[in-house]
């Protein structure tokens, strides 16, 4: 049995998930609205971050797959 997601589609979800949570992260207050909910911006941010380099990594693995396969 395969797995239905291939090195390309996680590649894709991790660049999407990146900029959303980047964009959402400079966006949101500490304080959402009147509610009792606290949104901590600092951990949302380093999990934003975290993201971007998983993302940048399966890019640097897909450049090294295509120079080093002739």
């Amino acid at each position: 049995m395969m797995f239905p997601l291939d090195f390309t589609d996680l590649s894709l979800f991790l660049a999407a998930t990146s900029i959303t949570l980047l964009v959402t992260s400079e966006l949101l207050s500490p304080y959402y609205g009147k509610t009792n909910l606290k949104v901590s911006t600092k951990r949302l941010r380093n999990v934003a971050l975290a993201t971007s380099i998983l993302f940048l990594a399966t890019v640097a693995v897909r450049i090294a797959s295509i120079i080093l396969n002739p």
